[in-house]
């Protein structure tokens, strides 16, 4: 089980529902007022609309009650929006839609990138879909991993994308890097991220190829753009199986501000569901946050936001080493992390659009690995800023800089490594709309590394044709850099960035309703670290007499989305094959499949909605092929396979009212079927024996009770 549950992540499964019903109709036109006949409306993250008929006429029903924001859509035109006070009877609600010439009937950049916002129409992963993903159980990772391209890996966090590690996507929050956006790595135990999808009305999750302004990823961004002001005072409380938790969330007429608070303990539920792991102290946590929007202008918004969080656990493994005592080895983790943020943005002169934004962030780990001490402290500071200038309609400029000061330490017993990395960019980056059909996006970005003493120069370039109204070909290639672990930092000796050349050819097919897309891709690999395997001290490394390894990845992604053929149903089905090899750190002596990519990847994702029932029901399916893993046999290290993986998660949903408070009763079974999934082996030092690693119990299951106290006005 993955053991830290955000709690706000499920909170929100569905819009404020309550039993009445409501009754929405009016007429959708254009600026000639003709009828708009085709036209979606609906209710912003529900599935409750209608279609407009020849004369432009919509009507449907609703439950949902209080403040919501209806939506009306048509592809050639511009969306429009208006907010609506719900408590039952009949709302009449007409629309005007002007024609867009940058929606769907333009040709728009996407290679590599999935996008779910407001302003782009082909949505993939808003946050309702994240926290209905059964497999996901609200972790916005969780449900990323059901896109192509994303590997499933259940025995330690992070993304790992086409080939590359944990360490080649990042994670940005308005543009600020997160250097810790997962709880604290436990050997053999998947963590969650630290983010409840809801703080964030964008999501930009890059699969290669993405834009200049951004770098320090060799395979993977995941952009995130976070809220602006809620749309009136609300509370929430939750009552879970693994904890509690509340917040309240106070809104002015330009202002809000937010306090949320959560405990995580464990100890109940592994009393009850059996584990795979010795715990000696189960995960508990605390955590905190601050949130606070001003709305500046008409178009400016300042925001604020500040998250803390302490965790502790310990366990117990079998020392493989030691099979005559039985012995074991303890493992214990403390953990306090802190990410705090500032930004602005503002629209000048209507052509130019400023954005600022810093952040202070530091993690702090104590871990205990019997008899060792060991304790890891990083901290960065960070400091962005760009501007973008509109070139007639559709053509625009961006430029910016930013700069991280990064010192961080390690304590090993009483050896202790401390340093500190600077880290600078500029970027220069342009969209040029040459026809309506072909768009061109060309970029570069100049960095610097201080404990590198080195920069570089990284050209990025996309171009984009429309085929037809829905669908369209994608290019793009790129050179991407980053600067090594920290922990290879420390090592001066280095002198390098490493780095990764992206080659990415896609086709896709977007309308209202379904999504296609296919996407082939080459990945080339240079001057990864590569290291001696350490004998004394495995916190201070000693390099490779040649340190700079190599690989590639290399494959082919597909995707299916559709929400029209089925009634109140959403379903995907995503494909990946993956063929990578890599020679770096100390057990790839040559080029070899790495141990974290599956060459074959598959996920089903089924969600239906029973109105009349107040609920939903939603499974997901995933398959991946063995991956590789190491043992000690210098002659065949990573020939072996693991074990196919299967796992087939279902989650269930029901709304109701609790002393007239809106409620979501949530139910959540991981690995329903109970497959006996293994998906490494652990070797000891002779390689004559071994240890299966699998999930940390056979089954998991999340009951939770969650209830919305809101308030019926927007503003005080």
């Amino acid at each position: 089980m993955r053991p830290l549950l955000n709690l706000y992540a499920i909170l929100i499964l569905f819009p404020v529902t309550a039993l009445s019903q409501t009754t929405i109709s009016g007429r959708i036109t254009d600026a000639k007022n003709q009828p708009v006949a085709g036209a979606n409306v609906t209710i912003k993250d529900s599935y409750d609309g209608a279609s407009a008929d020849a004369n432009g006429s919509y009507k449907f029903s609703t439950s949902d009650e209080g403040d919501v924001i209806v939506v009306a859509s048509m592809v050639g035109f511009t969306s429009a929006e208006k907010r609506l006070h719900l408590s039952g009877g009949e709302v009449v609600v007409n629309f005007n839609l002007k024609e867009a010439s940058n929606e769907l009937n333009t040709v728009t950049i996407t290679a590599g990138a999935f996008e779910a916002s407001d302003e782009k129409k082909m949505v993939i992963l808003s946050p309702l879909d994240i926290v209905t993903t059964a497999s996901a159980v609200g972790d916005i990772y969780g449900a990323l991993q059901t896109l192509p391209g994303a590997q499933p890996t259940q025995e330690q966090e992070g993304l790992f994308v086409r080939g590359g590690d944990a360490s080649e996507a990042k994670t940005l929050i308005d543009g600020m890097l997160v250097a810790n956006p997962y709880f604290s790595s436990v050997p053999d135990v998947p963590q969650r991220g630290r983010f409840s999808p809801f703080l964030f009305k964008g999501t930009n999750f890059s699969t290669g190829g993405y834009s200049a302004q951004y770098g320090q990823a060799m395979s993977s961004v995941l952009v995130l753009e976070s809220e602006d002001l809620p749309p009136r005072s609300m509370g929430n409380i939750a009552l879970m199986t693994v904890g509690g938790g509340g917040g309240y969330t106070k809104r002015w007429e330009n202002t809000s501000l937010g306090a949320n608070a959560t405990y995580i303990n464990l100890a109940p539920y592994f009393a009850v569901m059996k584990q795979n792991r010795d715990w000696d102290s189960p995960p508990q946590s605390f955590s905190g946050s601050l949130v606070f929007r001003q709305k500046t202008s008409e178009t400016g918004m300042l925001k604020a936001f500040m998250n803390y969080q302490y965790s502790d656990l310990s366990l117990n493994y079998p020392n493989i080493d030691d099979v005559t005592n039985n012995s074991k080895m303890h493992f214990g983790l403390n953990n306090y992390n802190i990410f705090s943020m500032l930004s602005y943005k503002e629209v000048l002169d209507k052509k130019w659009t400023l954005n600022l934004a810093g952040s202070y962030s530091k993690d702090l780990s104590r871990v205990r690995p019997s008899p060792q001490s060991l304790v890891f402290s990083n901290q960065l500071w960070q400091a962005r800023g760009s501007v973008a200038h509109s070139l007639g309609e559709l053509s625009v400029i961006r430029a910016g800089a930013e700069v991280q000061y990064n010192p961080f330490s390690n304590l090993y017993n009483n050896y202790r490594i401390d340093s500190t990395e600077l880290y600078s960019a500029v970027f220069l980056e342009g969209d040029a709309y040459i026809t309506r059909k072909l768009v061109a996006r060309a970029g570069l970005r100049v960095e610097n590394s201080y404990l590198l003493r080195a920069s570089n120069i990284a050209p990025r370039l996309s171009v984009a044709y429309k085929l037809g109204k829905y669908d369209q070909l994608n290019f793009a290639y790129g050179d991407f850099y980053q600067t090594p672990d920290r922990n290879y930092l420390i090592q001066t000796n280095l002198d390098h960035f490493e780095k990764a050349t992206h080659y990415i050819l896609n086709y896709q097919y977007v309308d209202e309703k379904r999504t296609f897309r296919i996407e082939g891709y080459y990945k080339l690999y240079h001057n990864l670290v590569r290291i001696k395997k350490p004998v004394s001290n495995p916190y201070q490394p000693v390099f490779a007499e040649d340190s700079k390894g190599k690989g590639y990845a290399r494959g082919v992604d597909v995707f299916w989305r559709d929400k029209k053929t089925l009634k109140y149903t959403d379903y995907w089905i995503s494909y990946s094959y993956i063929d990578a090899k890599r020679m770096y750190l100390y057990y790839y002596p040559e080029e070899l499949q790495p141990t974290f990519t599956s060459n074959h990847i598959v996920n089903v994702v089924w969600k239906r909605w029973f109105p009349k029932l107040r609920s939903s029901f939603g499974f997901t399916y995933a398959y991946a092929s063995g991956r590789p893993y190491y043992k000690v046999d210098e002659s065949n290290i990573l020939s072996d396979r693991a074990h196919d993986y299967h796992n087939l998660s279902i989650t269930a949903n029901y709304l109701t009212t609790i002393y007239k408070y809106f409620t979501v009763v949530s139910l959540t079974v991981g690995n329903v079927a109970g497959f006996d999934n293994v998906y490494t082996y652990n070797y000891s030092s002779d390689g004559l024996r071994r240890n299966a690693i699998g999930p940390t119990s056979k089954r998991t299951i999340f009951l939770g009770v969650f209830i919305n106290i809101g308030r019926d006005d927007d503003t005080e």
